[in-house]
């Protein structure tokens, strides 16, 4: 049962617009990173939400290693692609960008794909291809990240949590959304576990020796020094397919640096040779389809929402009630807090009263009563 308290999306969603606004970010742009943060939290994606409001984006901008207005600069376009730069801007309105646009290519000539370099963290993967679901279009999206990922038979950090997202429109009253990393866990999940004082489950995380790491404050710092690395989808070694989940994470690395000519792996530390802050230039990948250009709409939503249904009402194993589909449970939680706002922990509270006072905003939360 839910025990922090709850502040409504009317409250929280006006009070990033204007921090965000107040680090420099312009009010339209506010909104769209604003946006992405809360519809994190509406699916009870936590590790992506509000609770990294600050450090992920407030902190970095007054940090100087991300810049409030985003310089959206088109390198290369044609009908169906397009090459872009972000310059270090907020990842969030880079992406929103170029999905609009490439949407546009995509409807005009049933597929389309984006790349953008030079970005930095553009929230949670699902927001972006859901946009397109909402047009009716598949969506389909990638991103590199700082050096996490270990590969297989190693040890070291190597490669980001890299999620490989893809988001279909289905007749049911909610899209099917497949939005993971492709570690077992992903960092913000640990810095979620960090806040909230909790241990990380044993085998998610591995140090340069081999040994499983739990202390959730311990692992982020080692991390980030390179010292402990996550674990692969499947796990360490190969006896559960863990080559599978650092495949797929190279094949996103590939996907988000190449198509751009951007950066990647060990260029993605947050870090130059001195041990200097700077910005993390990270990638992205979007790539939308039409199922108009197939055959068409209706047909794809009718044959999707079946393959789906006779999935949920398949066997179920001893003891369990349901079957889910991707973007069921996402669906679920956004019933339970759509009249109830956003849940925010102790941790999460102090850093909302941190940055109201920093900026001297006229708010009040709930939890201060």
């Amino acid at each position: 049962m839910e025990t922090r308290p709850y502040v409504s999306w009317q409250l929280i969603g006006s009070f990033m617009e204007a921090a965000f606004t107040s680090a420099g970010v312009p009010k339209e742009d506010a909104a769209i990173c604003s946006d992405v943060l809360m519809e994190s939290d509406r699916r009870g994606i936590e590790s992506h939400g509000v609770n990294r409001f600050k450090p992920i984006y407030i902190d970095r901008i007054n940090s100087g290693i991300q810049k409030p207005i985003t310089n959206f600069e088109i390198l290369k376009e044609t009908p169906t692609t397009l090459v872009a730069d972000a310059h270090d801007g907020m990842g969030m309105v880079a992406s929103h960008k170029a999905m609009k646009i490439i949407i546009d290519k995509a409807k005009t000539y049933g597929m389309a794909m984006a790349a953008i370099r030079n970005s930095t963290h553009y929230g949670i993967a699902g927001y972006w291809a859901t946009m397109a679901s909402k047009k009716g279009l598949i969506g389909i999206t990638g991103t590199n990240a700082r050096p996490s990922i270990a590969p297989t038979f190693g040890v070291e950090n190597m490669l980001g949590t890299n999620p490989l997202t893809v988001a279909f429109p289905t007749n049911d009253d909610f899209p099917f959304v497949l939005d993971c990393a492709t570690s077992i866990t992903q960092r913000g999940k640990i810095e979620y576990f960090a806040h909230e004082g909790k241990d990380t489950p044993l085998g998610m995380v591995i140090g340069r020796e081999g040994q499983a790491l739990t202390d959730s404050d311990d692992i982020l710092i080692k991390l980030t020094k390179g010292e402990a690395a996550l674990s692969p989808l499947g796990g360490i070694g190969e006896d559960l397919g863990g080559y599978k989940g650092y495949g797929y994470a190279t094949i996103v690395e590939i996907l988000s640096a190449a198509l751009c000519s951007g950066s990647y792996l060990k260029m993605l530390t947050g870090f130059d040779e001195k041990g200097n802050r700077q910005p993390y230039h990270l990638g992205h990948f979007f790539i939308i389809i039409d199922p108009e250009a197939f055959m068409g709409l209706e047909s794809f939503k009718q044959i999707c929402t079946d393959i789906l249904k006779q999935l949920r009402n398949s066997a179920k194993a001893k003891g369990q009630n349901r079957i889910y589909t991707a973007g069921e449970k996402e669906y679920l939680v956004w019933q339970q807090r759509k009249d109830l706002g956003v849940p925010v922990g102790t941790d999460v509270q102090k850093e909302l009263i941190e940055v109201r006072n920093m900026y001297n905003l006229p708010f009040t939360f709930p939890f201060e009563n």
